[in-house]
Formats: C-alpha cells, structure tokens, sequence
C-alpha cells in the first residue's frame, strides 16, 4: 500500500504541518486526530490497516493531517479568545491550504472530500461537513463530542456560537441549511460503554436536531461493552466505510 509524508507550508498556521497520505486511487477521505494533534494517530492505532483492502483496491485514498487541538480546545488555561483564534487559523488552512493540496493531488479542481475522525476528530468532522457542505460531501464521526461550551471557559460570542454544532444547528434556516441539505451526510457513530457517557447523549441529542432540520444523517448507537477506545473505532471505521465505499 502507498503510504507517504508530506510537510504542508502553511501561512495560517505560521509553520508547516503534517501531512500522511495513502493510496494512489479513490475517493479522498480527510481525517482529523483526536486530542494528540498527530497525523500518524491512524496509522499508530490501525485505522490505516483495517482500511488497507479499500486503499489497496482504489475505493478510497486516505489523507491524515495533524491538527492544533491542544492551541485550541484542551489547553483550557490558556484564554478561550486566543483559543478560538487558533481554532480559526486551523480552518483557514484546511480550506485554503488543505484542501486545494487534496484537490491537486487527486488531479480534480473540485471533487468531493469525506472527512472522518474519532473523539474531537469526530467533532472536527461534523463542524467542516456543517460549515462547508460543498466541499465535505460525507463525515463519519466516532465517538465525538459536538458541543464545545466546556472547552471555551464560559465565553459567549459570535465565534463560541458558529463552531458549537449543539449551538447553531437548531438556527438553521433558509440557504443555509438548504446548502446542508442538498450536498452533505452525517453518520454519528458511538458505543454505550466506558468512557462515552456524554458522547452518547450528544450523539443522540445532534441526530435529533439533525431529524428536525431534514438533514440528511445516521446515528448508530453501538451496545454497551463498546468503549471509547482505538479497538471499537477500528471496527466501526471499517464497517461504515466498507459500506460507503466498498462496492
């Protein structure tokens, strides 16, 4: 299997990022890390190898970038409007930076990209595929938390609203959501076991607003031995893009 590092020159983020890729064929699927920031999370974990069959084949081309969460969400001494601005820097080089170096790579000026990842990954996924619904076709989202509140030191602000998913997802309305509803999927995956107490609830509770919205969506609960651990996201991983890109 094709595997490669690139280093990614990055004006928003002031420094150049991590960057594995994998596969020379398919659909592209982008992937966020959890809270390690690190691009090679997937490929440390096994994620890479209980998808190498899809790589292999073509069915799918794998890229896995590293991210700033801890600038960001989990260094929470730090002030949240500071965090919130690295946050922002972090988007602007997916969408500027990321995602034109995809696009060249796939040698298609605007093919669509699926995005995935586990914990704040999963988060990640869910708030691109919301934002930018033209560009993120599909999000697969494992044991993920979508609402940011505790991140943010009880910041309430215009920034705060627009990346807490549990925040703007019941105001959408009119070409916005229409935007949603016509290009993008959400598949909102999560166990019942140790360690997803609050993921759950918010899995089922964004699946809610996501029903009320018509948006178009899955939630898949899984049983409760299913923990918030590498094993079962591999497994979940495996299954849901097995069947989304396996025929």
């Amino acid at each position: 299997m094709f595997a490669k590092h690139e280093m990614i020159p990055s004006q928003s983020m002031g420094r150049r990022m991590h960057l594995w890729r994998y596969g020379h064929y398919g659909p592209p699927l982008l992937v966020f890390p959890s809270a390690s920031g690190m691009a090679h999370e997937w490929q440390a974990h096994g994620m890479v190898e209980a998808l190498a069959d899809l790589i292999g084949a073509g069915k799918l081309k794998l890229y896995t970038s590293e991210s700033n969460v801890a600038e960001a969400w989990t260094r929470k001494e730090s002030d949240p409007r500071w965090r919130l601005s690295r946050h922002e820097a972090f988007e602007q080089y997916v969408m500027n930076e990321l995602v034109p170096f995809i696009r060249e790579d796939c040698k298609s000026p605007d093919i669509p990209i699926g995005v995935s990842g586990t914990s704040l990954g999963g988060y990640y996924s869910a708030l691109f595929a919301l934002k930018y619904p033209e560009t993120f076709r599909y999000a697969l989202c494992l044991s993920a938390r979508y609402d940011i509140t505790e991140f943010c030191g009880g910041l309430d602000s215009p920034e705060v609203y627009f990346n807490n998913p549990m925040a703007f997802v019941p105001g959408l309305e009119g070409e916005a959501l229409e935007r949603i509803k016509r290009n993008t999927h959400l598949t909102l995956v999560c166990g019942q076991g140790r360690w997803e107490d609050g993921n759950v609830d918010e899995a089922r509770m964004l699946g809610g607003m996501l029903a009320q919205k018509e948006i178009s969506h899955k939630v898949d609960i899984w049983g409760q031995d299913v923990s918030h651990e590498w094993p079962w996201w591999r497994r979940q991983a495996r299954f849901h893009l097995g069947a989304m890109f396996g025929e």
